[in-house]
């Protein structure tokens, strides 16, 4: 699976340690640019080893992680916290995210001149 024996990849154990819901997710974050390792963009099969930074952006948020132990299967959420050090940033308090726009139920789709507006304020 790995390079050598104490390595293991950086898609496989993002998903092991529960950052991220699927493997295909994470290594689709290493394609896109989301993931680093020590500062650098890491690929899906780059091999990760104990005392690498790891830098994830995901779900809107940025996870910075300090990796303890590899894991090569799917651990329990107990184990997984054990793996990594977390030294992420706190998330953003509720009051600076931006309230999502609701209609009201029933109200049926929107005007033209209503979806105007709404484009306006989305900035587009």
């Amino acid at each position: 699976m790995a390079a050598d024996e104490g390595s293991v990849r950086i898609d496989s154990w993002i998903w092991s340690v529960r950052l991220t819901k699927t493997r295909s997710t994470a290594a689709a974050a290493c394609r896109g640019g989301h993931v680093r390792i020590n500062g650098e963009r890491a690929k899906p099969a780059q091999p990760v080893r104990p005392g690498d930074e790891v830098r994830l952006r995901h779900l809107g948020r940025e996870r910075v992680v300090v990796v303890k132990r590899l894991v090569r299967k799917r651990v329990g959420a107990a184990i997984a916290a054990e793996c990594f050090v977390d030294n992420s940033p706190p998330p953003p308090p509720p009051e600076h995210v931006a309230p999502v726009a609701r209609r009201e139920r029933g109200a049926g789709r929107p005007t033209k001149r209503e979806r105007r507006e709404i484009e306006r304020l989305r900035g587009r």
